[in-house]
């Protein structure tokens, strides 16, 4: 039940500048060295912040209670909290137009700069670094092993990577139509997020009032 329901707040870690990043990189001019490079520094960073999150959460979990609170409550009242906050930053930044003018370099980005990004960009971006506190945590509050999350890791990547595959099954005709759905998702994709997060909200109310 975990691993299913973590799965949709990868939409949410991508959404934004990372996806928008990954498209860009796919048509740098060492595109396939820097979307590996990026979606490797995304890969450690995620798993860093979920397991640090997961194991913080556990503790808190195998203390048995709060002021009197079951423990599990207190974490799911976290989760709820990081959740609503996500949901305010993403309806805020809905009618941000323009990618942020640093991704004009990314043409000729190199895979060290690369690297670097996807650690940062995936791993300490506010609204991801939210999200991935909140996977570690809603697993410990719910009493599932961290391994759960490898699926949350997974489809986040395989999102990221899709620009650069894309252009390997593709070719040119990728490259034509990668710029229209940077487009579509520099418009959209807050709508896609939002969706995702009630879901998640709906699901870890049903928790504590369960």
């Amino acid at each position: 039940m975990s691993l299913v329901t973590v799965l949709p707040l990868a939409v949410v870690m991508v959404a934004g500048p990372q996806i928008l990043s990954a498209i860009f990189l796919a048509t740098s001019e060492q595109w396939r060295r820097n979307s590996a490079a990026f979606v490797l520094g995304a890969s450690l960073s995620i798993s860093l912040v979920v397991v640090v999150a997961y194991l913080l959460g556990s503790r808190v979990s195998g203390g048995g209670s709060l002021l009197g609170t079951g423990a599990r409550t207190v974490l799911n009242v976290v989760v709820l909290a990081l959740l609503v906050y996500v949901a305010f930053d993403t309806y805020r930044t809905r009618h941000v137009s323009e990618p942020p003018k640093w991704m004009g370099t990314l043409a000729t980005a190199t895979p060290r700069f690369s690297l670097k990004l996807g650690f940062l960009l995936l791993g300490f971006f506010p609204t991801d670094i939210v999200t991935s506190v909140t996977v570690g945590t809603f697993l410990a509050a719910n009493g599932a092993p961290v391994t759960d999350a490898a699926g949350f890791v997974a489809v986040t990547l395989l999102l990221l990577a899709l620009p650069s595959l894309s252009v390997l099954a593709l070719g040119d005709r990728a490259e034509t139509a990668l710029p229209k759905v940077r487009d579509w998702m520099n418009d959209n994709s807050w709508v896609v997020s939002e969706a995702v997060l009630l879901l998640f909200v709906v699901l870890t109310l049903d928790n504590l009032l369960g």
